[in-house]
């Protein structure tokens, strides 16, 4: 009995603070009845008014008994309850806290005056079966403790007659971990709804999860409190728990607005800056909680029961929303002024007092593609408008390209401030002369290469499992298949697959895989597999960051005499022995790479895209610049070679996509593609598509002879990732969250939905039966040619990297396939199954592809390294 437990007498004072709807209110009433003593009812026009109802319930009335919910203790202000409610001198004898998550302990510590003696109880329950259900006293030595305690408080124990039990997701109670909350009792019965008979003991599923621990049930917050965002787990209830206990914070409360907006709404005890609390909220929370819009409100709107009003907070939030469209803009000074506060407060620059400089570049500033479509979404709030072609203006361009591209639709008469034409001119003048002096685009070449008569024979393994065979003339996909579809060309060649691991011929003893080994500097075993283990077994410096994938090429004459060649931040571009990691050439080019290299049809020459606008054409046995083919604005994608005519496809920044005939040094043509091309093309021979995808949203089919679009298809959201094309489809991901496929004739069989956007390029299998790709969910996923999953793999953080499936021992089809996520985390996964069969830890970010040939893991890393990992130990399917 409750007036036991809080040894009720007739002397006592209640406050009826529950309205008669709400059940608790069944227990203010019934312990007044039981315990004789005096239930206070309030009117609630006082109830409305936190001062008036302090003054009534703790100075005319004395109440000594008060059971309330947080939030309508909070309404009293941290001030009214420490000097009021929880003074020295008060009147309340007992405070009942439930219906809601308790507070901190450090939140209850800071509402308490100096030898304040009220006794403090957590109470849970739920109206199904018990207003009361569990209890807990906080002890004495908890509350007068003057250390910072983020402990949490318990649920406590159980009530007379009350059963209490934790269920796991497969509804097993568990004596320790995480799981959700039953409630019943051996002889209690409670009917909802229709029910008409009821087991007796039945016991009712709560919604509220709870961590047991060494005997004890603390609350994690409600089912529906829990939400995914940035591809990883978030309680909302934890979010406002951390705000609250900022020193400026009075009261606040969080909601996941239209389930995609994270807003936490504050109210402070003084006047404060939003980006103060965003800054403390950063020290205190990881990234994906960090809050998306901080409003500032008078108070806290609340239900008739006491407990926050989410739907009137999102109506105050969409009336923020409304009132931000309404705003005209006050000319162009006023956007360039809102244009550099977001810029700042986007990219956490906020302390940084100097004008953001004209020619900075979001990326180069701390930015990154999640950021850029969130500065994206607040200019089009902050002007009412969509902005078409913005995203590719922030992923290239300068904040006052930026500024002038978005003036030009807000302000459309508006003088610019420099015209466009005028910075790529700037840009590009700024090359070197003796990279552009005395070529055009349609020049001849000095030196004739006739590619028919100095083949060299050899094998290219690129990302996404991409073989190139050109031996003789033959392209094919890493495994059994190939992507060129021709019998003909698959009866020329000999199909080379990555080559079956033999331990026994590994230079070395692989050791005990069951213990976690550290590998100094190198990188760190994180999860020490079973059945494999990675060693580095080389790394190079490239003097930053790595962000290409590496392109492995063979010599079909002398395989030992193999290249690894890379680019990175540094303008470096370099050629690695595979075997041994000594660099055997590198050259300067004209700004930060990080387009993936291709070799050309003769394997005489590397082709990579270059920041500076440059596609640069490297002999690739010394490094010489061959060719040098100007674009009008960065060139991030990566080539593509046609086996049969020897030409290079290639997109840039400037919306075109190229096909380039090194030999004759020219451009055979281009096409305008509606959109910034960042991914790299994709080239099917039967049918002859060359497949160009956009961050305007576009997937193009064109003709790779004359460059004719043959159909396209607009996705509506920007194609960050690249397309993979294979017999019958091809695939592509979508910043939307979906992966989608299309027939070679345009129309879409399927798509598959994850819950945040896609970078990764998908990867087929062998057979190509199955499709491989990664999420910014964190998950690596598996479909078949159908669209339905096989399986999902969740790793540590973002999967940006297009995987690698392989073949690890001929002998046993054992297909496994390897992935990145970008806390510099490599996964090897059975394909089939997806099973981990070993994790490792890079020193850095990776968004470089990994790439295997033998039994050697190649891959870029964001702290300036270039790493050859061995692939060791046996395999058993």
């Amino acid at each position: 009995m409750s007036w036991v437990l809080f040894e009720i007498t007739q002397e006592d004072v209640l406050f009826l603070a529950s309205p008669l709807t709400f059940d608790p209110s069944v227990v203010e009433i019934f312990v007044a009845l039981s315990s004789g003593a005096c239930l206070l009812i309030v009117p609630t026009s006082v109830k409305v008014l936190p001062s008036k109802l302090a003054a009534v319930l703790f100075s005319h009335h004395r109440v000594t008994i008060l059971q309330a919910t947080p939030t309508l203790l909070r309404r009293f202000g941290s001030q009214l309850i420490k000097s009021t409610v929880l003074s020295a001198s008060t009147s309340l004898r007992v405070l009942a806290l439930g219906g809601e998550a308790f507070p901190s302990l450090t939140v209850l510590k800071s509402w308490r005056g100096i030898d304040n003696k009220t006794q403090i109880f957590n109470i849970y329950g739920i109206t199904e079966v018990s207003s009361w259900a569990t209890f807990y006293r906080i002890p004495e030595q908890f509350l007068n403790s003057t250390l910072k305690s983020e402990l949490p408080v318990p649920l406590g124990f159980p009530l007379l007659g009350t059963v209490v039990e934790v269920r796991d997701t497969n509804g097993f109670t568990i004596q320790e971990g995480r799981g959700q909350v039953f409630l019943g009792g051996r002889n209690r019965v409670c009917f909802l709804d229709d029910e008409m008979t009821v087991p007796l003991g039945m016991m009712r599923a709560t919604g509220d999860l709870v961590m047991v621990k060494d005997g004890e049930i603390f609350f994690l917050g409600r089912k529906d409190s829990q939400i995914k965002r940035h591809g990883k787990r978030l309680n909302i209830e934890l979010v406002q728990q951390v705000a609250e206990g900022l020193q400026q914070v009075e009261s606040c409360a969080v909601t996941w607005y239209n389930q995609e907006k994270l807003i936490l709404f504050l109210v402070s005890k003084n006047d404060l800056v939003k980006e103060y609390i965003f800054k403390e909220l950063q020290k205190r929370l990881p990234s994906h909680a960090i809050p998306d819009e901080l409003l500032l409100i008078d108070s806290l709107p609340f239900t008739s029961h006491g407990k926050i009003d989410v739907t009137e907070l999102n109506k105050i939030y969409l009336n923020y929303l409304n009132l931000k469209s309404e705003c005209k803009l006050n000319g162009k000074e006023e956007l360039w002024g809102k244009l550099q506060y977001l810029w700042k407060s986007i990219l956490n620059l906020s302390e940084d007092p100097l004008k953001v400089p004209d020619e900075s570049l979001f990326l180069n500033s701390g930015g990154d593609s999640l950021k850029s479509i969130r500065l994206l979404n607040e200019i089009e709030k902050l002007v009412g408008t969509s902005v078409p072609g913005l995203l590719e203006i922030i992923l290239s361009s300068s904040i006052l390209e930026i500024y002038n591209h978005v003036l030009q639709t807000v302000f459309p008469d508006e003088d610019l401030v420099f015209s466009k034409n005028y910075a790529t001119k700037r840009k590009f003048s700024d090359i070197n002369q003796e990279e552009t002096s005395g070529r055009s685009l349609h020049q001849k070449s000095v030196m004739t290469l006739s590619c028919d008569n100095e083949l060299t024979a050899f094998t290219a393994v690129s990302r996404g499992s991409q073989i190139l065979s050109l031996n003789t003339k033959f392209l094919t996909k890493l495994g059994l298949c190939s992507s060129a579809h021709s019998s003909e060309l698959i009866s020329q060649t000999n199909i080379q697959n990555v080559k079956s691991l033999n331990p026994s011929a590994l230079t070395g003893k692989s050791k005990d895989p069951s213990h976690v080994a550290e590998v100094s500097e190198e990188g760190t075993y994180v999860i020490a597999a079973k059945k494999m283990e990675l060693h580095v077994r080389w790394r190079s410096d490239t003097g930053k960051c790595v962000d290409a994938s590496p392109l492995v090429v063979i010599p079909a004459v002398d395989k030992s005499s193999a290249t690894v060649y890379i680019g990175s931040h540094s303008h470096r571009m370099m050629a690695v022995d595979l075997h041994s990691g000594k660099v055997k050439w590198e050259q300067i080019l004209g700004d930060r790479i990080e387009s993936s290299a291709c070799v050309s049809k003769c394997g005489n020459f590397i082709v990579v895209g270059c920041y500076n606008g440059l596609v640069y054409v490297l002999r690739s046995n010394s490094g010489e610049k061959y060719w040098m083919f100007p674009t009008e604005d960065a060139v991030k994608s990566s080539a593509t070679v046609d086996p049969t005519t020897g030409l290079l496809y290639i997109g840039s920044h400037d919306q075109h996509a190229y096909a380039l005939d090194i030999y004759k040094k020219k451009c055979v043509w281009k096409l305008k593609c509606g959109g910034t091309v960042f991914s790299s093309p994709c080239l099917s021979l039967i049918p002859q598509h060359l497949y160009v995808a956009t961050l305007g949203g576009h997937l193009l089919a064109i003709n790779p002879a004359t460059g004719n679009r043959v159909w396209k298809h607009s996705c509506g959201k920007p194609l960050f990732s690249s397309p993979r094309c294979c017999l019958q489809y091809v695939c592509i991901g979508c910043v939307d969250g979906n992966l989608l496929c299309f027939t070679h004739f345009g129309e879409q069989v399927w798509q598959f939905s994850t819950s945040e956007p896609i970078f990764s390029s998908p990867c087929a299998s062998a057979s190509e039966q199955e499709i491989f790709f990664g999420s910014h969910d964190c998950f690596i996923y598996c479909c078949n040619m159908k669209g339905h999953l096989q399986w999902k793999f969740e790793t540590t953080s973002r999967v940006y990297a297009t995987p690698f499936a392989f073949r690890y021992q001929e002998g046993n089809n054992g297909m496994l396939l390897a992935a990145a996520s970008t806390d510099g985390k490599l996964w090897i996964l059975e394909s089939k199954s997806g099973r981990l069969q070993s994790v490792y830890e890079l020193p850095g970010e990776v968004f470089s592809s990994p790439v295997i040939w033998e039994s050697m893991l190649l891959i870029g890393c964001r702290n300036n390294y270039v790493y050859c990992l061995d692939l060791l130990g046996g395999y058993q399917i």
